[in-house]
């Protein structure tokens, strides 16, 4: 077996002062359990460590803490390991790190790891304060490989941050230093004298048996040799005051700076020292703001052998600015909009003329409606003729602060355009320099599907986004429909690599937490673009357009076939819970699509909400409201109707906490209104 190596210098002092959650797994777990329906978890007291491994049948285990509170912001710091002997399965083992919080259904995965190691690894994960009890939950998936070993040797939450540290542990917080092959960081204090300068005492113990890194230019080779310390990247948005204690001495130039660094490998300079010699531990502090994920790098540059030194030593943060001022707090929903009330935060320049004009389609069978729920707002441009032989729309959004990285999102569906050039654009207009940059342009033919685009961008100036849609001749002329703009903090990849939201299922990856209940041709199948059969079922899903969604394939059954979709089994909670997913019913021979509610032991289902018939050529949402403090499943039923027109599609499933903040009218309806096709302004 690809097994551990020793963990005996990794000491906690006292068991007995450990925190409630945290283990070091020296003589007991700690009120740790391990879920006896899966592999079982074996506690090694004389190694410390507890771990699982593939010398039982079996797919994963699972060890889940006693209740905990978090009413004041908290690391969790894992210590463990993933061991192979083989180096060729593509599916290796996995450590997966789970908050499961008072009052949800579905445990929310806060990290993920499957790299295999030959020794520890560290993973700090920030948690924010919450008046909520919740549990830690640990899951080994055990792979394909039949060697894999998972080794978690210590738990420890703490009070304060993740990015905080006194350097006195031997893991350093996960700090890490970035190789280099003439200077490094290294571990300082505790008797250790390995190097040539001569090293204060620590700041944490005023003692020279306390511990500090430092950086020393004797072995520098090259002009500007770097050294980098990474710090342990933020998980949770923070801003604050970070401040350190630093000791300096140089006899040639060394440039000691702080960099934030972003998913993307972006670094922004954020202090740099002023001074040639500190004659003490010297205080900094710098105003620090992490919306999204970010590592703090201290980077010395050396230029020659006789630079000098830099140690370095309890970092800490607080939440609070350094200076009086607070901080820019931008709130990026004030520059996103879905258009239901009004145009938001968003205006037009009435020059342009009405470019842009707000509308709403009801349900039919002709003309989509909005991406919202199918059948509200969203803006139109082109809406009505004029006696120009063209049109121009320019839509504003507020102005954003400058500096910051975001990540922009909206929805587009086009119709009957001859010539693509010009159709929608979007550009950054710069206030102070009066720049437009064109970020983005539709590229693609109509298709009368909503399609979402995605542009990342960042500007060192205040900007706003534009979007244009312009037509020179009338002949050229179609229609471009614009909805659901959201902005977010961070780059667009670097919010894909988040982990997912408890709870969601797009069906973009898999079924989700799904499973079939396959009784004869009844099936339904995950699919992308239209269904196979003209005059029914969707032309793209409804998360992207481009996407994968679930559906009933009419003319694989016969009528009065029934397909079952069935959630895995969930956990029960008490008061209300939210059950919101997007639905397509459009064909002449539409069946009936139906939500049940099936609770533990019991042998009836209830029935949630039902649709019968046609409804719409759109995606439309659906809310439904219901309780169970049983564990329970959730059923969708779809039969199949009189025709082969009959292909019915679910997507966009999302369960949540708490009671439906709108309320759907009708639970259980049958066909569409008085089909219109006409656009209300």
């Amino acid at each position: 077996r690809g097994w551990l190596c020793p963990f005996a210098a990794l000491r906690l002092a006292g068991a007995a002062l450990l925190s409630p959650g945290s283990c070091a797994f020296e003589d007991s777990a700690c009120g740790y359990e391990w879920d006896f329906a899966h592999l079982p978890w074996a506690l090694h007291g004389e190694g410390h460590y507890i771990s699982v491994d593939t010398s039982y049948e079996g797919e994963k285990a699972v060890l889940f803490s006693p209740d905990l509170y978090s009413e004041e912001w908290s690391c969790i710091r894992l210590i463990y390991q993933i061991a192979t002997t083989s180096g060729t399965s593509s599916d290796h083992a996995r450590l997966n790190l789970y908050l499961r919080q008072e009052g949800e259904s579905f445990d929310r995965l806060m990290w993920s790891a499957k790299e295999p190691s030959d020794s520890w690894l560290i993973a700090s994960l920030d948690l924010t304060n919450s008046t909520k009890k919740y549990k830690i939950v640990l899951e080994g998936e055990m792979g394909q490989d039949k060697s894999a070993s998972i080794a978690i040797f210590e738990i420890k939450i703490t009070p304060g941050y993740c990015i905080e540290c006194d350097f006195e542990e031997n893991h350093l917080c996960g700090f890490v230093n970035r190789w280099n092959p003439n200077v490094n960081w290294f571990v300082g204090g505790g008797n250790i004298r390995n190097s040539q300068s001569i090293l204060p005492k620590d700041h944490t113990l005023n003692s020279e048996l306390g511990h500090y890194m430092y950086v020393d230019s004797v072995y520098v080779k090259h002009f500007q040799e770097v050294a980098q310390l990474i710090s342990p990247k933020t998980t949770a948005p923070m801003s604050g005051c970070l401040s350190f204690y630093y000791q300096l001495k140089q006899e040639s130039s060394i440039v000691f700076t702080l960099y934030l660094r972003d998913t993307n490998g972006f670094y922004e300079e954020i202090w740099k020292t002023d001074s040639a010699l500190s004659a003490g531990w010297e205080l900094a502090e710098v105003d620090f703001s992490a919306p999204y994920p970010m590592e703090v790098v201290f980077e010395v540059a050396f230029n020659s052998a006789k630079g000098g030194y830099v140690a370095l030593d309890d970092i800490s943060f607080s939440p609070s600015y350094c200076s009086n001022q607070t901080g820019i707090s931008f709130n990026p929903a004030e520059a996103s909009c879905n258009f239901e009330e009004d145009l938001c935060n968003f205006y037009q320049d009435h020059k342009d003329g009405p470019g842009w004009s707000r509308v709403k389609v009801k349900r039919n069978v002709y003309r989509v409606g909005d991406h919202t729920t199918g059948f509200g707002y969203y803006l139109l441009a082109n809406t009505k003729f004029t006696s120009q032989p063209g049109y121009i729309g320019r839509l504003y959004g507020p102005t954003l602060p400058g500096n910051l990285q975001f990540c922009l999102r909206f929805y587009y569906a086009l119709y009957g355009f001859f010539k693509m050039s010009g159709t929608l654009t979007v550009y950054i207009f710069e206030e102070n320099h009066v720049v437009q940059e064109k970020i983005w342009s539709v590229l693609d033919s109509p298709k009368g599907v909503w399609t979402q685009a995605e542009i990342s961008f960042k500007k060192p100036m205040p900007c706003k986004v534009v979007f244009v849609s312009w037509c020179k001749s009338f002949w050229d002329c179609g229609l471009v429909a614009l909805d659901d703009i959201t902005l977010s903090l961070g780059s667009c990849q670097s919010a894909d690599l988040l982990p997912p939201s408890p709870g969601k299922c797009t069906f973009e990856k898999d079924e989700c937490m799904f499973t079939q209940k396959k009784r004869g041709r009844g099936i339904w199948h995950r699919r992308r673009g239209p269904t196979p059969t003209s005059y029914t079922g969707p032309k793209g899903d409804h998360t992207t357009g481009v996407g994968y969604y679930m559906y009933i394939e009419a003319s694989d059954m016969v009528y009065g076939q029934r397909a079952y979709l069935i959630s895995r089994s969930l956990r029960g909670v008490s008061g209300k819970q939210c059950l919101t997913f997007f639905y397509h019913m459009y064909g002449a021979g539409t069946g009936l699509l139906s939500v049940y509610l099936k609770k533990e032991g019991d042998d009836e289902e209830i029935p949630l909400w039902r649709r019968t018939g046609e409804q719409s050529i759109s995606w439309l949402r659906a809310l439904i409201e219901y309780e169970s403090d049983r564990t329970y499943q959730i059923i969708f039923e779809a039969i199949r109707g009189v025709s082969i027109r009959s292909d019915m599609a679910i997507d966009d499933i999302l369960f949540q906490a708490g009671p439906c903040l709108e309320v759907e009218e009708i639970q259980f309806s049958s066909g569409y209104p008085d089909s219109l096709n006409e656009i209300e302004y």
